[in-house]
């Protein structure tokens, strides 16, 4: 079970403005009123989409994503930036895996700013934990949601370390503190939900 108070306080320590919510409805909610007449971009997110943050952000902003009718190009220079982590420790760090990278590169620069949505599935008691996680369950899971020829995504149980020319998880970054990019804010949107892998 995730202490969110404890990541709250790490995450803070770490430089990032936090937002708690019991529910996704209430963090959509949240976001929705705090994104308005901006350009808005999504990364590859199974948590964003179940939020149906882009049908909500769309009615009141230029909404950008690659699952919708958007491009990578186009929501890599957006305003805002919407994401998700595969893992996030109590102790702070934020764990993202990724395979084009599109997801990862624009979670770090370019934006005014940036929302990682969490659910409560994602966090794990401390940083290998969470690369654990991020490798040996959500990983497995994109692969084989995505149809992956991956050892992977046969089962989706675990990281095969695999060389396979559709292997997904070919950058890893850590978080460890909030980015300094000039004029960028970086907040985490925790919520006490299962959301996403």
């Amino acid at each position: 079970m995730a202490d969110f108070d404890v990541l709250r306080k790490n995450l803070e320590e770490r430089g990032f403005a936090v937002s708690q919510f019991q529910t996704a409805r209430q963090a959509a909610d949240y976001l929705d009123s705090q994104i308005d007449g901006v350009t808005v971009g999504f990364g590859g997110s199974v948590t964003v989409r179940e939020l149906d943050l882009y049908q909500r952000l769309a009615g009141h902003n230029q909404a950008i994503w690659h699952w919708e009718n958007g491009s990578l190009p186009q929501a890599a220079t957006a305003d805002v930036y919407i994401t998700s982590a595969n893992g996030v420790a109590e102790t702070g760090e934020i764990i993202n895996i990724d395979g084009s990278c599109n997801r990862v590169s624009a979670s770090l620069y370019g934006h005014k700013k940036v929302y990682f949505v969490i659910g409560s599935n994602k966090v794990a008691p401390d940083y290998e934990g969470a690369v654990w996680r991020a490798r040996n369950i959500a990983a497995p899971k994109n692969a084989q949601r995505l149809g992956k020829k991956t050892p992977c995504a046969a089962k989706a149980d675990k990281c095969y370390d695999c060389h396979s020319p559709e292997r997904i998880c070919r950058a890893l970054v850590v978080l460890w503190e909030k980015p300094t990019a000039p004029g960028q804010d970086v907040e985490v949107v925790l919520v006490n939900e299962p959301l996403g892998y």
